[in-house]
């Protein structure tokens, strides 16, 4: 349903509708008990894993979100797409890898051959947030663009390098930026 208002064309939100825009506001916070997880009991912690592996599947959905404001032509739109698939897989296997870790196994990403798929995987994460941070920019969300931008740098340095305060910040920042998009963005 469509209505027009003081002339701005408007719909009804949709179950994706609320679908997607919920995944603004549960991904980043899922994450965020993630890494706070994390910080208090290690990068093994099985709880910590499982919360990861959820918080990688609820960003996927900001993904989807997200390209789903661009122009259905557009190329960024298509790009966050790709990248962003990629990396909710490379960001779950993370979480996995922590569970795998609990229960006293090796660490994969530590092992040659294939289990050296992992890392780039993971990368991939970072890299489909930072176009996000362009599509931010571009749909006049700027200081969300910046904020999503300057994480995404930091988060390698944050969650590679164990730094468990960091990366706690990293996802306080990101609870911030995604969740202001609920309140300050309509679906036209």
């Amino acid at each position: 349903m469509t209505t027009t208002i003081a002339g701005l064309e408007t719909r009804a939100q949709t179950p994706t509708d609320h679908l997607l825009n919920g995944a603004l506001l549960a991904a980043p916070l899922i994450y965020l008990a993630a890494d706070a997880m994390y910080a208090a009991r290690g990068w093994d912690d099985a709880t910590a894993g499982l919360l990861h592996v959820l918080g990688a599947i609820a960003y996927g959905f900001v993904v989807l979100r997200v390209a789903s404001w661009l122009p259905r032509e557009s190329r960024l739109a298509a790009a966050i797409l790709l990248t962003g698939m990629i990396g909710l897989v490379g960001n779950a296997v993370y979480g996995f890898e922590a569970i795998h870790l609990s229960l006293g196994d090796i660490a994969l990403v530590d092992q040659p051959g294939a289990a050296n798929l992992i890392k780039p995987l993971g990368l991939f994460f970072p890299i489909s947030f930072a176009l996000i941070a362009w599509a931010l920019w571009r749909l006049n969300h700027r200081w969300q663009g910046m904020l999503t931008l300057v994480v995404m740098i930091i988060w390698p340095v944050a969650h590679i390098g164990n730094i468990a305060a960091l990366a706690v910040l990293v996802n306080v920042a990101l609870v911030v930026t995604f969740g202001s998009l609920v309140w300050n963005r309509t679906d036209r």
